[in-house]
């Protein structure tokens, strides 16, 4: 079994494995959102109370979960990568980062379209806003720390370290709402009794899918762009048929305007 675990080190292997899984990570989400969308969209009832403006939910939710989620696997890689050295686990958290920072940016504005109507403003610093746009924050210092430390190894450790800290926020966006007096309504579909109606809780479960999946293919291909910068001089990133008919393509343009070249001299 630890040797199989071992595989996931390597990076040829986690190259080739997430290019193979992409395109079936990639299908599951446009069949999850497409159906999410048309369900929450045009199936679902209005709401009693909000009428149509509810229906932002079916994206600001699954963004405001997947910001906690994908933080939380930047977190953990991060952990990975110090205590056992490994280098694509790094590289996971690298490729997380920007994802995570995008699904919060989506979060908060969404929620902001949301409140105005409901709340009669924008914004309002409770407790549960101000610890979403923290966690923008965080993904973003871990970015900027990144690209500020010119050594990679020490800009890798150095993120880490931001990122591990930083999983202290995440219980506060969770609790927030029960910690302390907040405009945000509880938990509604994690509970074991779910407050919302199943023809709401149906669509915007297939969105909080859609959007897991939406972050997985898009990990996955930032991870093999990650993988293919960081591996660059190995010689099995030389051998795969895509670079070999890169190379290939940028040899010939170089033979043709070599070409080119002496015959306008010549003539």
């Amino acid at each position: 079994m630890f040797k199989w675990l071992h595989r996931f080190g390597s990076a040829p292997f986690v190259y080739r494995l997430s290019g193979a899984l992409a395109p079936w990570v990639g299908s599951a989400c446009a069949v999850l959102l497409g159906v999410g969308l048309y369900l929450g969209l045009l199936v679902a009832p209005a709401d009693y109370e909000q009428g149509e403006s509810y229906r932002i939910i079916y994206v600001h939710v699954p963004a405001a979960i997947l910001s906690m989620f994908v933080y939380m696997v930047m977190a953990i890689s991060s952990a990975v990568f110090l205590i056992w050295r490994m280098k694509l686990a790094d590289a996971v958290a690298q490729a997380a980062a920007p994802i995570g920072a995008s699904f919060t940016f989506l979060a908060l504005v969404t929620g902001s379209l949301w409140g105005k109507p409901m709340w009669g403003t924008w914004w309002i610093w409770d407790g549960r806003l101000t610890s979403e746009l923290l966690l923008l924050f965080l993904y973003l210092g871990y970015i900027a720390l990144r690209a500020a430390i010119e050594q990679p190894q020490s800009a890798a450790r150095a993120a880490a370290v931001l990122a591990i800290v930083g999983v202290v926020n995440i219980p506060i966006i969770h609790y927030s709402v029960e910690w302390w007096s907040t405009l945000h309504q509880p938990a509604t579909i994690t509970k074991l009794k779910p407050s919302i109606h199943e023809s709401m809780a149906v669509p915007l479960r297939f969105m909080i899918f859609g959007f897991l999946f939406l972050f997985g293919y898009v990990l996955l291909i930032r991870l093999r762009t990650g993988i293919l910068q960081r591996e660059a001089r190995a010689s099995w990133v030389a051998q795969l048929p895509e670079i070999s008919r890169l190379t290939q393509s940028m040899e010939f343009q170089r033979a043709q305007l070599k070409t080119a070249q002496t015959e306008t001299k010549h003539g």
